[in-house]
């Protein structure tokens, strides 16, 4: 009987080790292979829309008690313009959303152009905002980065996070 509830136990933390495991690295093609990335280890894919606009957007767990109260993600957008006019035009009506968000301030000096750093309150908690537009091909593609500006999963999470999201900017470049 011992050697049976041991076998159990020893189960049970196997599978629970397995499904705590982070999830591989996955390679990301949007409208129809013009845009493609990778995303790191451990990140969710939660969310997947097709069409116009075609959206994905990941969850990157934060394992702290931050992580119960905002969730810290990626979004991916990529819609079709005609022409680069339409492509500022999209950008604008982005900003203008961004500066509605309870809270908003601008950062400083965003570090290029088409690059937009903020905080805003989200469930009450500040957050800080990383947003990239580039314009390629007919198409306008958005990268936000949201994350809670202070986590308690502590300063190695956070950078992790912006390694993330800066090593998907230079894949849409």
């Amino acid at each position: 009987m011992a050697l049976l509830r041991s076998t159990v136990i020893a189960v049970a933390l196997a599978v629970g080790l397995l499904a705590t495991a982070p999830a591989p690295a996955a390679d990301i093609s949007m409208a129809n292979g013009s845009v493609n990335f990778s995303t790191p280890d451990g990140w969710l894919d939660i969310m997947q829309t097709d069409g116009d606009p075609e959206v994905r957007v990941f969850q990157v767990p934060d394992p702290s008690p931050t992580g119960h109260t905002t969730l810290a993600r990626i979004t991916v957008t990529v819609k079709q313009e005609p022409d680069v006019n339409d492509f500022h035009d999209y950008m604008d009506q982005a900003t203008a959303k961004a500066m509605a968000l309870p809270g908003y301030q601008a950062v400083a000096k965003a570090p290029a152009s088409g690059s937009f750093s903020y905080t805003a309150r989200e469930a009450g908690v500040a957050s800080s905002y990383r947003e990239r537009y580039w314009y390629r091909d007919g198409l306008a593609i958005q990268l936000r980065c949201v994350r809670p500006s202070q986590s308690q999963a502590g300063a190695g999470w956070i950078a992790a996070f912006d390694r993330g999201c800066d090593a998907i900017a230079a894949r849409l470049q």
